[in-house]
């Protein structure tokens, strides 16, 4: 053995959505990139906001022999302050630049609360279907990543979720605009949820965390909303990132928000501050960082995704396809017509359609279209979606 053994079974059951990837570029180098409509990665295609780019060349004009230094491992303090103001807002309660760890991107903001919550053995549970990274990441930090059903519709299934807490779990992840269903978790759920958790504390003596990783919170479509879990849950935690809202997936600049009404909200700073460093992303990147406090409420034109969504479910729903119409974020889960997503998706490639299936997400008989790609992207491929679909009705 030349690998850890860990590690070489993950390569063995590594993500998907790589795997779509990497078969999308041998399709496009046999057929051509244009003739291939590849939906299989969440890679946004608008342009970051103007005021990114105004804010960024104004950045990188600054003269300071310490721009490029280190800082604190929370991040700057005045960046972190008007995220405090942003979330003030926001969540609507008293947050502090104290209660802010400025990370590398939701992943890395994820890894750094995983570390300093997980004891070994201990339980994140996660509504399926998930964000296929979260069984790594748990793993990363000695923890066992455990699903659980949701309606049909994907909104939390309330009694699941209870029946399958035990005295191992630490952590409730959720994903709220969702990746892969987009759908987004109503202020009921959050409520009922919140108290679950409070009474599953006080009965195991031991503090279950709520964390909710949130990169889609302002992609939102019809004017939904999504609603604060801080307001419901004092032991919670938000993770996010502008990989979306602001098209910046590779600046990797995103943070971690600690509720301030949390119990052991002391020890939350300090072990956070911490992880950041050890876990070896240190600080977040000095320039981006700098960036934040110019376009806090910025986003990218959401409408542009709505209308995406539009198109793609108009078409697909004509066709026969059987689906929930995503309330946010960019992507659709239809149902695959057969019960072998794979097979499924495979006769979708051979239409030169990329999508991924839904068994990488822990949501089988299904399958997921990331609809950030150009419209007519969308428009020229729906011909072949029609006919994928007539081989299998």
């Amino acid at each position: 053995m030349t690998i850890a053994v860990d590690i070489d079974k993950s390569i063995e059951k590594s993500s998907w959505i790589r795997k779509m990837f990497e078969q999308g570029a041998l399709l496009k180098a046999r057929h051509g990139a244009d003739a291939v409509f590849d939906f299989s990665l969440g890679n946004p295609n608008l342009p970051p906001p103007e005021s990114f780019q105004n804010a960024l060349e104004t950045v990188a004009l600054q003269k300071d022999s310490r721009a490029h230094g280190y800082m604190p491992n929370t991040g700057f303090p005045f960046v972190r302050e008007a995220i405090a103001q942003t979330l003030k807002r926001e969540q609507g309660v008293d947050v502090t630049a104290d209660d802010i760890v400025v990370t590398c991107g939701a992943a890395g903001g994820l890894n750094v609360v995983l570390k300093s919550l997980l004891n070994p053995g201990e339980e994140v549970l996660v509504p399926r279907p998930f964000f296929v990274e979260y069984a790594f990441y748990a793993q990363n930090h000695g923890g066992v990543l455990k699903s659980v059903q949701t309606c049909r519709n994907f909104d939390l299934d309330i009694d699941a979720l209870e029946s399958a807490i035990t005295p191992a779990t630490r952590v409730v992840l959720i994903n709220s605009p969702n990746n892969p269903t987009g759908r987004i978790y109503t202020a009921s759920l959050l409520g009922s949820l919140g108290e679950i958790l409070g009474r599953k504390s006080r009965e195991y003596g031991s503090v279950i965390y709520l964390v909710s990783d949130e990169p889609y919170r302002k992609i939102v479509f019809d004017g939904a909303d999504v609603p604060p879990v801080f307001e419901f849950y004092p032991n919670s935690i938000v993770v996010t990132s502008h990989s979306k809202d602001i098209s910046l997936p590779g600046e990797r600049i995103g943070y971690i928000a600690l509720n301030p009404g949390a119990e052991y909200l002391d020890k939350l700073r300090q072990a956070t501050a911490l992880c950041n460093r050890i876990l070896g992303f240190v600080n977040a990147p000095a320039l981006m960082q700098r960036i934040l406090p110019m376009i806090q409420g910025a986003t990218v034109d959401v409408e542009a995704y709505q209308r995406k969504r539009d198109i793609l479910c108009d078409a697909l729903g004509a066709a026969g396809y059987s689906f929930t119409k995503p309330s946010g974020a960019f992507y659709l889960f239809p149902e695959s017509p057969i019960e072998d997503d794979v097979k499924f998706v495979q006769a979708l490639q051979e239409e030169l359609i990329l999508t991924v299936p839904g068994s990488g997400f822990g949501g089988p008989g299904h399958f997921r279209i990331a609809f950030c790609v150009d419209d007519e992207t969308i428009s020229r491929a729906i011909p072949g979606f029609e006919r994928a679909l007539k081989r299998f009705c």
